[in-house]
C-alpha cells in the first residue's frame, strides 16, 4: 500500500530521462511505480514492474495491479519511447509499428485502462514527447511521427478527461541521458548554455503533476535550452 501518499506511475522508469523523473517525485515524497521492459527499476522506485506498456493485455495487468497493490494513482508519465533509426527505404512496416506502438499507441492504452482511477485522484498525465515532434534529422520517420503524434494526443486526453484529469506533455531536447563527457561546444551551442539533465526534465514533471500547475492543461513544454527558437546557419 502508499499508506496515504500520491502515487505515480512512471513508464520506461529504469533509466535516463523516465529515472530522473521517478527521482524527483520520490524526493518529493510520492509513491512511484515504474514500468519498463528492464527487469530492475531505479533504486528511488517504491516498485518495480516489467512490462512491455505496447501490449494491450500488459498495460491492463499493469494497472490493474496498480489497483491492487497501491488501490490510487494520481500521476501517470508516460515516457517509454524507442528510436528505430533507419532510411525510409530500408525502414520495414514492423518496424515502423513497433516504434508508434511503443511511443504512442501505449499513452492510449495507459491513459484508457487508468481512467477510473485517475479520475477518482483529480489526478494529471504528462507526457514526453520531443522537440522532433517539430523539426527533424534524416532518417527518424517514425520517430518524429510519434512523437508529434503524442502531442496531439494529450491535448486530446486532456480535453475528454477534464476537469477532473490534466494531461500535458513535455518535449524535451538534447538531454545527457548516458552521463557523457560533453565538449564546451555542446553546451555553449545552447543558449540556456548547457545540454540538459534528466533532472531538468524530472522537477518540470513534478511542477505538472502538482496542484501548482492547477490552471494548465492540454499544453506542451518545449525544455531545449532554447535550441528550437535558435536560427543555425552553416558557416
Amino acid at each position: 500500500m502508499a499508506e496515504g501518499k500520491r502515487v505515480a506511475l512512471v513508464t520506461g522508469g529504469s533509466k535516463g530521462i523516465g529515472r530522473g523523473i521517478a527521482r524527483r517525485l520520490a524526493a518529493d515524497g510520492w509513491h512511484v511505480v515504474t514500468a519498463d521492459m528492464e527487469a530492475s527499476g531505479p533504486p528511488e522506485a517504491a516498485r518495480h514492474v516489467q512490462s512491455n506498456i505496447a501490449d494491450e493485455a500488459a498495460v491492463r495487468s499493469l494497472i490493474g495491479g496498480i489497483t491492487q497493490t497501491e488501490a490510487r494513482l494520481d500521476g501517470l508519465v508516460c515516457n517509454a519511447g524507442i528510436m528505430i533509426r533507419k532510411p525510409l527505404r530500408d525502414l520495414a512496416l514492423e518496424e515502423w509499428s513497433r516504434v508508434i506502438a511503443t511511443n504512442l499507441t501505449s499513452t492510449y492504452l495507459l491513459a484508457r485502462a487508468a481512467e477510473d482511477l485517475l479520475r477518482k485522484a483529480k489526478g494529471a498525465i504528462v507526457t514526453i514527447a520531443s522537440t522532433r515532434a517539430h523539426q527533424s534529422e534524416p532518417n527518424t520517420e517514425s520517430y518524429s511521427a510519434s512523437k508529434g503524434g503524442l502531442v496531439a494526443l494529450t491535448h486530446a486526453l486532456a480535453v475528454s478527461l477534464g476537469p477532473n484529469v490534466r494531461a500535458n506533455v513535455i518535449s524535451p531536447g538534447w538531454i545527457n541521458v548516458r552521463d557523457e563527457k560533453l565538449s564546451e561546444k555542446d553546451h555553449a551551442q545552447h543558449p540556456a548554455g548547457r545540454v540538459g539533465q534528466p533532472a531538468d526534465i524530472g522537477a518540470l514533471a513534478a511542477w505538472l503533476l502538482s496542484p501548482e500547475s492547477g490552471f494548465v492543461t492540454g499544453a506542451e513544454f518545449i525544455s531545449d535550452g532554447g535550441m528550437t527558437r535558435k536560427m543555425i546557419y552553416e558557416e
